[in-house]
């Protein structure tokens, strides 16, 4: 397949575009900076639009693009830029790929669409929560009409934390914790949805070539609470797990960024499992000593 990407130089992209090329797929990869080496292509979408022609031929496109959601205190102006690189990225990439008629477009979410939503399962079915991060989400997704209506098979990665040992939950836990000096936040009850980066890479390539579209959950089976999470963290790590970071310092250091840690939802992968989707780390312990020995 011919696959053009935008995104590839985070942490997912660059994961995602090693294991395409490893399929034996063509990448095209779209960079905002001068292009250094032959499979990139220069792209602004703040300033204009994108060539339709630079789409041609492309069998897919997969948008991962986004502003780190813990790069910064969400201050007016970051929450200004964590919505404007997902939503008018996604629109200019949409656009683009109703006018070349690309069939399949794959573009990241969060898990952060359903907000706090406590104990209850959570699947693709639930609504967008109407906090800051629910309905930029929703907006972020809304943005790829144009494709779907063009006829695009349009899916929504709905992606919750990612664990590998170069993820950034990993590596801004990792210090503190070797240090024998993790634990949970808060009262540690609020559900934390997690995926191993194999399992994210296998089920983005499954959903490539599959027949789903709309939102899908990229969640493993197993749910587990932050506390859970903590324990079993420490655990690989061989160390304790006694600590707690009460939620009034959380909020107090990183403001409304830092209280969005006390939230959860219990995710489900219920479209994911429905296509028979086999996890290689189904449960926490089987993902974090991958990340560890990593």
């Amino acid at each position: 397949m011919r696959i053009v990407i935008v995104g590839s130089s985070g942490f997912l992209g660059k994961h995602l575009v090693t294991a395409l090329g490893a399929d034996g797929h063509e990448v095209v990869r779209l960079v905002r900076r001068e292009p250094d080496a032959a499979d990139e292509i220069r792209w602004d979408p703040y300033t204009s639009e994108l060539d339709p022609a630079i789409l041609a031929g492309a069998d897919a496109a997969i948008n991962l693009c986004g502003a780190a959601i813990a790069g910064d205190r969400w201050t007016p102006e970051y929450k200004k830029l964590l919505r404007d690189s997902r939503i008018i990225t996604t629109a200019v990439l949409s656009e683009a790929v109703a006018q070349a008629r690309v069939p399949v477009l794959l573009n990241a979410s969060a898990a952060g669409y359903y907000g706090d939503t406590g104990d209850a399962d959570v699947d693709e079915s639930a609504p967008a929560a109407t906090d800051f991060l629910g309905t930029m989400c929703r907006e972020w997704e809304d943005a790829t009409a144009v494709a779907a209506a063009s006829g695009a098979r349009v899916v929504l990665l709905r992606t919750s934390n990612v664990l590998a040992s170069d993820s950034e939950i990993i590596t801004k836990l990792r210090p503190i914790f070797a240090l024998g000096l993790g634990g949970r936040f808060g009262t540690g009850r609020q559900y934390m949805p997690w995926i191993s980066l194999p399992d994210w890479v296998a089920a983005v390539r499954s959903l490539l070539t599959g027949s789903v579209s709309g939102p899908v959950n990229l969640v493993a089976p197993e749910a587990a609470t932050n506390a859970q999470f903590a324990k079993a963290y420490a655990s690989a790590l061989r160390r304790p797990s006694f600590m707690v970071l009460p939620g009034a310092v959380l909020k107090m250091i990183g403001g409304e960024a830092g209280a969005e840690l006390l939230h959860g939802h219990k995710m489900r992968s219920k479209v994911l499992e429905g296509t028979g989707f086999r996890f290689e780390h189904p449960t926490l312990r089987e993902a974090l000593a991958w990340t560890v020995a990593r």
